[in-house]
């Protein structure tokens, strides 16, 4: 084996997110990617056990809809810019040199409220069968078997089950 070296300043920036109405933007380095992380794998030798990116967002726009992750893992850390970071008992300001972890259920979302880029770091875990929940538009992110987003309404266990 040997070992695979990427500069970050060589990582292409992709747009992730960009809504139709410009609320919701970021771009992102894919750093474990550029390492050769599979994303699509369940072997963790090839999916990697944490992922790391490096996210900007823009000013004025939050990097995406607040939301929980089921099993996931992230820790944040702010290179550059500032901003406000929403979670379940308010909000908090962020500035550069801060870091900051949410746990798997604890809803989260992260604005640019400054004149400049919002710059951090991202390093997360790669639970398989991971699902996130938006509580501001009651909608589901389901990524197993594929990637869908959806609403329901409750249903009993054994709802058309026994037709």
């Amino acid at each position: 084996m040997s070992l695979k070296i990427v500069n970050t300043a060589d990582v292409e920036w992709v747009t992730e997110q960009a809504s139709p109405g410009g609320k919701f933007q970021r771009a992102g380095q894919k750093i474990s990617e550029a390492l050769g992380r599979d994303r699509r794998s369940t072997d963790l030798s090839q999916r990697h056990p944490f992922d790391v990116e490096i996210t900007k967002v823009p000013p004025g726009a939050a990097s995406g809809p607040y939301h929980s992750h089921s099993a996931q893992f992230e820790l944040f850390l702010v290179i550059a810019g500032s901003g406000v970071v929403r979670h379940a008992d308010g909000t908090d300001t962020v500035k550069p040199g801060d870091a900051f972890l949410f746990k798997p259920n604890e809803t989260h979302q992260i604005i640019n409220d400054g004149a400049e880029d919002l710059v951090y770091y991202v390093i997360a875990d790669n639970p398989i069968g991971e699902t996130c929940y938006y509580p501001d538009s009651g909608k589901w992110a389901v990524r197993a078997p594929e990637y869908r987003l959806m609403r329901g309404a409750p249903l009993d266990y054994y709802d058309g089950e026994e037709a």
